[in-house]
């Protein structure tokens, strides 16, 4: 018998992931090509017909090719699939991307914010398969997030819920156009970097910059989580602040929604213990120990694969070959 599958996309600022995905998760083949140099819109829907006529084993008229499923970054309306802005990609705002998709494929379409669709896929398929209330952070250049509610991802009354980067932990913190005292604006990829740099500036010892080369541009977090492992003071410093504001969020995450789980994700995350070992310790200072010890703090499995992943169960679902 053969097996339905769907195609889950992974729409990058740098590059568009594809996948074939199998109705258990799995990934079957990939596939991929450049954002930039594409002719807007147009040229991206042309680029995907293109891979997917040599992804799908028998091309775009294979018939146990079900669906398609796209997760961007930006804002959507997961209902109508229409996409209002992706801020890093020029001339995509009010594009109604699941029509176009379906158009131009003959085949159902859905579209998620590219974090729902990673939540979706580590809660399906990954390290989120035991819970049915969950919550799913991304750690990179900004803070992402996911809400699982009852099994179900909870998208809000305008498909835009778990910005969970916005979430303030300083009423009288850093200003950015999302609002003031976001986690995010504390603890991104640029914040980690320039705060070791501003310590070291003020002259803190450290092998943070050694490990860099001494080359300041070369810095990064995982620069930083290097010298941490090593026992660099001002590294473990950092990460326990940036463990101490996550702990400040999600307490105030799991106060208002009580989730059986954290699913912690991300580049930044790949610290390992040095990150999760304060954020545990942080966590547990801010909770109850009725609502800690009910709590589970877990690293994500999928790693890049779960909006992929995510994206391709979505769409099996809205093509009926997965219940909902």
């Amino acid at each position: 018998m053969s097996t339905p599958y769907s195609i889950g996309i992974d729409f990058g600022g740098t590059s568009v992931k594809l996948a074939r995905v199998l109705p258990d998760g799995t990934i079957a083949a990939r596939a991929s090509f450049a954002t930039a140099g594409l002719d807007g819109v147009d040229g991206w829907l042309a680029a995907v017909a293109d891979t997917l006529s040599t992804l799908c084993p028998g091309g775009l008229d294979d018939p146990d090719f079900a669906a398609v499923g796209v997760g961007v970054p930006g804002f959507v309306d997961f209902d109508r699939g229409f996409v209002h802005d992706l801020t890093n990609v020029p001339g995509w705002t009010a594009v109604p991307l699941a029509d176009r998709l379906s158009a131009l494929l003959h085949r159902p379409a859905v579209v998620e914010n590219d974090v729902n669709a990673m939540t979706a896929g580590e809660c399906a398929a990954g390290a989120g398969r035991a819970y049915r209330h969950a919550i799913f952070l991304t750690l990179g250049t900004g803070v992402g997030g996911g809400v699982l509610i009852n099994g179900t991802l909870y998208r809000g009354a305008h498909s835009m819920a778990g910005e969970i980067g916005h979430v303030s932990i300083d009423m009288n913190g850093i200003s950015s156009p999302m609002g003031r005292g976001g986690v995010e604006q504390y603890v991104g990829n640029r914040r980690l970097v320039e705060r070791a740099l501003a310590a070291i500036d003020a002259g803190r010892p450290s092998s943070i910059l050694a490990l860099a080369n001494n080359d300041r541009a070369a810095v990064t977090p995982k620069t930083i989580s290097r010298a941490a492992a090593a026992g660099d003071p001002l590294a473990l410093e950092i990460f326990d602040f940036a463990a101490d504001c996550l702990a400040t969020m999600m307490a105030s995450c799991a106060y208002l929604l009580q989730p059986e789980a954290f699913i912690v994700g991300g580049g930044v995350s790949a610290a390992g213990p040095i990150l999760f070992d304060p954020l545990k310790k942080h966590l547990s200072e801010r909770l109850t120990p009725y609502f800690y010890s009910r709590l589970q703090i877990v690293p994500a499995a999928l790693g890049n694969d779960a909006g992929m992943i995510g994206c391709g169960l979505l769409a099996l679902r809205k093509a009926d070959i997965l219940p909902d």
